[in-house]
């Protein structure tokens, strides 16, 4: 066996165009979360009709959320094929981790708040004991607004953090993403449109990154 040999062979690198995984993602997120605003009461409690007269389009925005997940998904890959050999080991870890918990709980928030719709079209009666649907509401909407945000505010730090010292983008992006982290840490629980930051600065980040991918000129196998 020749120890020479590289391990990993040329054609396995990663496509010039994949960047494009965290434009879709964030275009994905954007379009699901829009329409949970427009479908969903920012109230927890509120017991109005909206379950029935929403329901197919609250299920059309989280058809979208596993889709958008597995873009996010190679967006994660595409940042660590991007960082390379400079990529700090400490704070890399804390940005997979985060953006991997950041996933696994917007999925969660996404499966209780199908499944309220769900039991609400088996027994829209017993569903509308306070008790029960409070709790319901509360999960699926704590998850979302203040874990799974927090979350990804943490994802957005160590990412411009990683940017600053690697210098792989220009630095006003991660300047832009220590103030998106902020506002996002403090007001995601309060306000449903400061959700929308997280995606749109993944959009703009992605963007720059497939520019430069496809700008620079190929290498050869």
């Amino acid at each position: 066996m020749d120890i020479d040999k590289p391990l990993v062979r040329s054609e396995l690198k990663t496509p010039r165009a994949a960047a494009i995984a965290g434009i879709v993602f964030s275009i994905l997120l954007m379009v699901s979360m829009w329409l949970l605003r427009l479908s969903i009461p920012t109230d927890p409690l509120d017991l109005g009709p909206w379950l029935l007269a929403s329901a197919r389009r609250i299920t059309l925005a989280l058809n979208f959320i596993p889709f958008a997940g597995i873009a996010f998904m190679w967006f994660l890959g595409v940042l660590r094929d991007r960082l390379g050999a400079r990529e700090d080991q400490f704070f890399a870890t804390v940005f997979l981790g985060s953006g991997l918990m950041f996933l696994g709980m917007l999925f969660v928030a996404a499966s209780a708040t199908g499944a309220l719709i769900r039991a609400y079209a088996a027994a829209p009666a017993e569903l509308f004991n306070p008790s029960t649907f409070a709790f319901a509401r509360s999960f699926a909407y704590d998850v979302m607004h203040i874990y799974a945000f927090k979350m990804a505010a943490v994802f957005m730090m160590t990412t411009s953090t990683l940017i600053m010292r690697t210098r792989v983008a220009p630095v006003w992006i991660p300047l832009l993403g220590f103030g998106c982290a902020a506002v996002l840490i403090i007001g995601s629980g309060y306000f449903d449109w400061l959700l929308f930051v997280f995606p749109a600065w993944v959009l703009l980040l992605s963007g720059r990154v497939l520019v430069e991918n496809l700008r620079r000129p190929c290498t050869p196998a």
